[in-house]
């Protein structure tokens, strides 16, 4: 099987490879083909790949391309996790709104907007030349928004785009690893939208064990989300957040160490990885040894806003086989219909009642060789099914925007935005993120 990568100079892009070459399957990938805009990027990441490959006799042929239809040609699964204006965009996105005293992150808030905007015109031509050239072929869409841009491409590719994210799984094998149980046999009722989600329950040998979690401090004190939210506030809920709800429920003390630190986290990033793809091309023997290392940095900052100076990040909180082992997953049980369970970005349907049909929503799903089906989930309590409700209008008209090239719609996103305080405050925020990004003021023209 072959499986294209779109963004195939990322920096997580070995991540993916490497699950590739652990699945010991019967009808596995054996042939990986990255695609990148930017050679450089591309040329450093194919050395790290092919030095992973190395490492293991029947590792999938590495190739590399900057063709997009090259990349197409014949592929069976695409994983796509394209940047469009790469980090310095990001920084941007995040900076504009910091500067007017908003959160400024990559998927929430007006930056998450704002790089949706500039992405779903770049995601749809991809949806458009897979529906040309290997329409058989299942995208697992990772590309950022995920929710939003999975919708996106939905338009054009209807169920065949799944959309994948690490965090709800990695909550999910936490809470299950606190109370001592074997998180491979847990059951997770799971329900909301792409970073913005709830652990409602957690099935365990016929009943519901996530009470016996919140009820108690000391082991909420051993996880993340324990850690993040403070033992009272998940009590108060009654259910566990996806740790990127923090921006909602701690927004000021969010954007107070955002703005305290030296750098965003695109910023360090973007210092980061220059840095890194700036090494490998003056000695590319050192690449994956030079990946690794970085790597390891990456994770352990990894939303460092939500913790104290001197706490790092649990060790757990960063294994368990992330977005790339998910991804792996869906194309096992799709290739060879190895029925599995898993949280995924997919439409809707009927399954969270009082969102609309075609709008993409992550919940547990069965995934077979037909692809995904969502499963019934608990309703939403009030004030998260509000927030969900308000949070998907927004994404939807961020979507239309794009593909409309209104401005007007892309204001009316921006000011409905719940982390957006001010319609006034949302004009200001358009203009400027018309001032920074060419891309994003010739689309609104």
């Amino acid at each position: 099987m072959k499986l294209a990568i779109l963004g195939g100079g990322g920096f997580r892009v070995p991540l993916v490879y490497g699950a590739v070459m652990r699945d010991r399957g019967g009808q596995r990938v054996d042939q990986v083909c990255l695609y990148d805009v930017v050679p450089e990027r591309l040329e450093a990441i194919g050395e790290v790949l092919r030095q992973l490959a190395a490492e293991q006799p029947d590792a999938p042929k590495v190739e590399v391309t900057t063709d997009l239809d090259v990349a197409l040609d014949g592929a069976d699964f695409i994983f796509s996790a394209i940047r469009v204006g790469g980090l310095p965009g990001r920084t941007a996105d995040e900076r504009v709104a910091l500067d007017l005293g908003l959160l400024g992150q990559e998927t929430t808030g007006p930056g998450g907007l704002a790089y949706g905007l500039r992405t779903v015109p770049a995601a749809m031509h991809v949806a458009e030349r897979v529906a040309a050239i290997c329409p058989q072929a299942w995208v697992i869409n990772f590309t950022n928004p995920a929710g939003m841009i999975t919708e996106a491409m939905q338009r054009v590719l209807g169920n065949r785009v799944i959309g994948i994210c690490d965090s709800p799984i990695g909550l999910g094998r936490r809470a299950a690893h606190a109370l001592g149980h074997d998180p491979d046999r847990a059951s997770l009722g799971y329900v909301g939208l792409n970073h913005l989600g709830w652990l409602n329950e957690l099935g365990y040998d016929g009943r519901d064990v996530l009470p016996d979690l919140i009820a108690n401090d000391a082991l909420l004190g051993t996880i993340e989300e324990g850690r993040l939210f403070g033992a009272e506030w998940i009590q108060t809920l009654g259910s566990i957040p996806n740790e990127y709800l923090y921006y909602y429920y701690f927004t000021r003390d969010a954007v107070a160490s955002i703005r305290g630190s030296a750098e965003t986290r695109g910023e360090f990033l973007l210092n980061q990885q220059r840095a890194f793809y700036d090494a490998v091309a003056a000695d590319p023997a050192a690449a994956l040894g030079r990946w690794r290392a970085v790597r390891e940095e990456r994770d352990s900052t990894y939303m460092k806003e939500t913790r104290e100076a001197s706490e790092a990040r649990d060790a757990a909180d960063v294994a368990g086989g992330g977005y790339e082992g998910v991804a792996v997953a869906i194309m096992a049980a799709i290739a060879r219909n190895e029925r599995s369970t898993m949280i995924l970005n997919v439409r809707n349907g009927s399954t969270v009642p009082g969102l609309p049909a075609d709008a993409v929503v992550e919940v547990p799903c069965t995934v077979d060789a037909d692809g995904p089906h969502p499963l019934a989930t608990s309703p939403l309590a009030g004030h998260q099914l509000g927030l969900v409700q308000q949070v998907k209008a927004v994404e939807q008209l961020t979507i239309t925007a794009a593909l409309e090239h209104s401005p007007r719609l892309a204001l009316e996103a921006l000011a409905l935005h719940p982390l957006v305080d001010s319609v006034t405050t949302a004009r200001t925020l358009l203009s400027n993120y018309r001032s920074r990004h060419a891309d994003l003021d010739e689309l609104l023209r």
